[in-house]
């Protein structure tokens, strides 16, 4: 069902594949919004998930990873794109399309730090707003060497 699909759709595709039984493609960030407006226009008009990840060994650090559904077929599509600077990684927003990718959105950066361009509210949403850091980067401390509850000796260290 993938390959006619997303032909007949015409979409910027960079690469795809199916896996586990979901197509997923890989879309150039510059055509994220672009896709969306093209999946959206054609039934896929719930967006499941986005998400964020980081792989600190890739030149192309910073992905986010979407999954929109079109209920009239039963059909969903996993979509990924990688933002470019991995200094300051940024990507279009969805909200403009889907409203659930508000929260979602501010997740993901409250949690990577992926700057979501065109969102209406993008702040911390689940940590404290004066925290520095973003705890699911691959470079964030496992440990808290401010913390003096945590005693070495409790641990058999």
């Amino acid at each position: 069902m993938m390959v006619k699909l997303l032909d007949t759709l015409q979409l910027p595709i960079v690469s795809r594949r199916s896996t586990f039984g979901m197509d997923e493609v890989l879309i150039a960030v510059e055509d994220w919004i672009k896709t969306f407006q093209v999946l959206h226009a054609n039934g896929y008009s719930l967006l499941t998930d986005l998400c964020g990840a980081h792989f600190p060994e890739s030149d192309a650090q910073y992905h986010v990873i979407a999954h929109v559904h079109n209920l009239q077929i039963n059909h969903r599509i996993r979509l990924k794109t990688v933002a470019r600077d991995n200094s300051n990684p940024q990507v279009p927003s969805l909200t403009g399309l889907y409203s659930g990718a508000n929260w979602m959105e501010r997740e993901t950066f409250d949690f990577y730090g992926i700057q979501f361009i065109g969102h209406p509210n993008l702040t911390r949403i689940l940590n404290s707003d004066d925290m520095t850091a973003y705890p699911m980067r691959k470079d964030f401390p496992l440990e808290d060497d401010t913390r003096d509850d945590k005693k070495d000796e409790a641990f058999g260290r």
